[in-house]
């Protein structure tokens, strides 16, 4: 499959924002592209075509890549209705309302199946698939059954971009840590370094993205600045009473212009090409 997964360090790193970027990016290379996100945690809910829901952030990503949403973009999203259940929605549809034990329990599997078809759908229809994990790909009391981070780019053969925020601090513990708890072959598949929502001089981090490639032997391909935007960030659960039943997309056109052409300024552009399609080749 030609394609790259966008994880993060951490949630709120700006995955969200560089995949919908990247989708504008190479839909202007001449690229057909769909957004996917196998897993997303929203109260932000899409309807599309036939009442069928998607979250919001895969709609309006499929808004800046020019093409119609659909549920192969996001197959399951997860509304969560209190500290510990959840409705399920599964291709469009609402499943039943679950705990999170329930659903590691005896969702797996059905969700599993729904991406691996979901995946298979994208790849007959699009060019490249810009998928997005979900929060940090080592939270590794649920990894042995996650759904939505490097299992899945395993499942896709795509490789992995990892963001990191430097506005919060902590970017060099968050990059070597996260690196350090993925397997072998996991942080094998992980290409290349971003580093997002940077304030101020660029030069004086220069010592820094060196440090982070010598100790990684992962080139950084982007050192991204603090950018105000319009992508709406994903409900937490401190925000459920606030959950919208549908959310409408404004026509944003010329703000997915701009925000492509500021984030692809600041990006290694032609490495990430390079790595996509040797990894296909691979």
């Amino acid at each position: 499959m030609r394609g790259v997964m966008i994880v993060g360090t951490a949630s709120n790193v700006g995955k969200s924002i560089i995949t919908t970027a990247i989708c504008r990016i190479f839909v202007n290379e001449g690229y057909v592209v769909a957004p996917f996100k196998s897993q997303n945690m929203s109260h932000k809910i899409h309807f599309i075509k036939d009442d069928m829901k998607i979250a919001l952030s895969q709609a309006i990503q499929a808004q800046a890549a020019k093409v119609e949403p659909t549920v192969w973009m996001n197959p399951i999203v997860l509304n969560a209705k209190s500290e510990t259940t959840s409705e399920v929605i599964l291709l469009g549809k609402t499943v039943e309302q679950m705990s999170g034990k329930k659903y590691r329990d005896v969702f797996y599997e059905k969700g599993l199946a729904a991406i691996k078809q979901s995946l298979e759908m994208l790849q007959n229809e699009f060019d490249v698939i810009v998928m997005e994990g979900a929060g940090s790909p080592v939270e590794l009391n649920l990894k042995d059954r996650e759904l939505v981070n490097m299992k899945i780019a395993d499942l896709a053969d795509v490789p992995v971009l990892l963001v990191a925020d430097i506005d919060r601090g902590g970017v060099f513990a968050s990059i070597i840590g996260t690196l350090e708890l993925l397997t072998p072959l996991e942080r094998e598949r992980v290409q290349g370094i971003i580093i997002n929502k940077f304030r101020g001089d660029p030069s004086l981090f220069h010592d820094g993205i060196r440090w982070i490639e010598e100790h990684t032997n992962i080139p950084v391909l982007g050192l991204i600045p603090y950018i105000e935007h319009q992508i709406p960030a994903e409900d937490s659960l401190s925000e459920m009473n606030r959950f919208e039943k549908n959310v409408e997309l404004d026509n944003k056109e010329d703000y997915y212009e701009d925000l492509a052409v500021k984030i692809q300024k600041h990006l290694d552009w032609q490495q990430i090409i390079n790595i996509m399609n040797r990894w296909v080749k691979k």
